[in-house]
């Protein structure tokens, strides 16, 4: 086989299978080869293999179903994660995700104070510079293969008067219910966008290269349509599709 000779031999593989899936070589729903068969016709190791099917991924040509193998991807077809969003109730009545995943919380969140910059402040519809509750959380599951980071503003201003004005409140879900306590009743807008992670973001998420996130700002209203609280997620945004219910 003719070698480019200038690319790096993974982006090397990448363009030749891209060239097929597009030629039609390769149609939707057809396995690839198997990354032992790519090695050996490239002569190389199957890491490098894996790095070349990882671009071919970020670019939503193809797809890995796990012990399967590497599939070509339709426009049309379903991702392989489906995450609802939203927030509902427990049977014993507490505040969860409504994605029903069991996340794993990697250490235990510290709060940390902040000061809110411009564009939190205008979200929250504080003054900018309030002094603002953060907690940070790594949450994963199924051993690690799904992974997102969630972070909570609460600004001072929201506690003044109540038992957390001295005191750190838990962070969402969790801090919701004492918002309840407290006489807020709650509903919720999310802000969703996508872009390119920071360097730091995309070792956290463990992002290949080119992968975007998703990036979720969720408000926390009370029925005067004060903001309370400010969340965001991020999730990875290579094979995840997010469902809403949207009611009139």
């Amino acid at each position: 086989m003719e070698r480019a000779g200038k690319l790096p031999k993974y982006r090397e593989i990448a363009a030749h299978l891209r060239d097929r899936i597009l030629d039609g070589t390769y149609v939707a729903g057809q396995a690839l080869p198997s990354e032992e068969v790519l090695a050996k016709e490239f002569g190389v190791t199957r890491p490098t293999v894996r790095q070349g099917l990882s671009e071919l991924r970020a670019a939503g040509l193809v797809e890995a179903a796990m012990g399967r193998g590497t599939f070509v991807r339709s426009p049309h077809a379903r991702p392989n994660i489906t995450r609802p969003r939203g927030v509902r109730r427990s049977q014993d009545g507490r505040y969860i995700e409504a994605d029903a995943i069991r996340w794993n919380i990697q250490g235990e969140p510290i709060a940390t104070r902040t000061d809110a910059p411009l564009a939190l402040a205008e979200m929250l519809r504080i003054p900018p510079g309030e002094p603002m509750f953060t907690f940070d959380e790594v949450h994963t599951a199924e051993h690690g293969r799904l992974r997102e980071t969630h972070r909570t503003y609460v600004p001072f201003s929201v506690l003044v008067g109540t038992k957390f004005e001295e005191t750190a409140p838990p962070p969402a879900p969790a801090l919701f219910g004492e918002l309840e306590a407290m006489g807020h009743e709650l509903h919720w807008t999310e802000h969703v966008r996508t872009r390119m992670p920071m360097p730091d973001e995309a070792t956290t998420l463990r992002l290949a290269e080119g992968v975007p996130l998703f990036q979720i700002m969720r408000v926390t209203y009370n029925q005067h349509e004060r903001p309370l609280v400010l969340e965001e997620f991020k999730l990875p945004g290579d094979d995840l599709e997010i469902t809403y219910t949207v009611q009139p």
